[in-house]
């Protein structure tokens, strides 16, 4: 029986408090109390098929309900209160703070990418800042004969994120990497899910960098002052922005196309 949220969060949390609150009972230190049931939330949240902010709160909320309840008072050096921060600055490193926050791309969000930015079997297509996954997991589902790439500048995320593809069965080849200073020219499409004052840098790149005819993806933010070639909104406030290479602004038509075998006109002397 699937239970409904927050049933998972709540059972998990009494759980944990159970193991917290018996195991210095028996003789145990309270640090290794705690360490049992940060576990068992945490395992509970892998395990849990739920989005991430979702998993976020059920593995958070136990840690600080300790703390909050002073359960840890005098359990601790005073240096291991910077502990959190350290796991936060590996997390999301300082470099990606001017970049988007983790916030995965929602399942469902990509639906139809594939018939409205075509690509040819064996292309290749990156996921630009993949996180913990959930954008590649769209993109195999609309493109199944592409060879996909993610890149992550957090190496937390970005391990994660490889094992997530192994453990699921999904072939697709991430590694750590600065987003800005790859190389895009090899890519048939590139999705982002940034945010609006990152946009004008990215269609900066993929415009000097893609080649002709190939796609930028943009999740929710548009590139401001640029034609987009379609848009698709399979859920709801998460629209998806479809660039061609080579872009153009808005306002600029595209040169007229000649058939084959008619020579197009010119302007002769005046």
């Amino acid at each position: 029986m699937r239970l409904v949220w927050p049933l998972p969060a709540l059972l998990s949390w009494a759980a944990a408090w159970a193991l917290f609150a018996g195991l210095p009972r028996l003789g145990q230190s309270a640090l290794l109390a705690f360490g049992a049931g940060l576990v068992l939330v945490a395992a509970v949240a892998w395990r849990l098929d739920a989005p991430a902010w979702r998993k976020l709160i059920l593995v958070a909320g136990f840690p600080l309900s300790v703390v909050m309840a002073g359960g840890l008072a005098g359990a601790l050096p005073a240096w291991a209160w910077l502990l959190p921060l350290a796991l936060l600055l590996a997390v999301y490193p300082m470099q990606a703070w001017r970049d988007a926050p983790v916030f995965p791309t929602p399942a469902r969000a990509l639906a139809g990418l594939g018939r409205a930015a075509p690509l040819a079997p064996g292309a290749r297509a990156l996921d630009a800042g993949c996180g913990l996954g959930a954008g590649l997991r769209a993109l195999r589902a609309e493109y199944p004969e592409a060879h996909l790439d993610g890149l992550e500048w957090s190496w937390p995320l970005a391990l994660a994120c490889r094992l997530r593809c192994r453990l699921g069965g999904m072939n697709a080849h991430v590694r750590r990497g600065d987003i800005w200073a790859a190389d895009w020219s090899g890519y048939g499409l590139v999705y982002l899910f940034q945010r609006p004052e990152t946009m004008p840098r990215a269609i900066d790149k993929a415009g000097r960098e893609l080649k002709p005819g190939a796609w930028l993806a943009s999740l929710e933010f548009e590139a401001v002052g640029w034609r987009a070639d379609a848009r698709l909104e399979s859920v709801a406030g998460k629209p998806v922005w479809l660039y061609r290479a080579p872009f153009r602004p808005v306002g600029r038509t595209p040169p007229p196309v000649t058939p084959p075998g008619r020579p197009r006109a010119t302007a002769g002397p005046r």
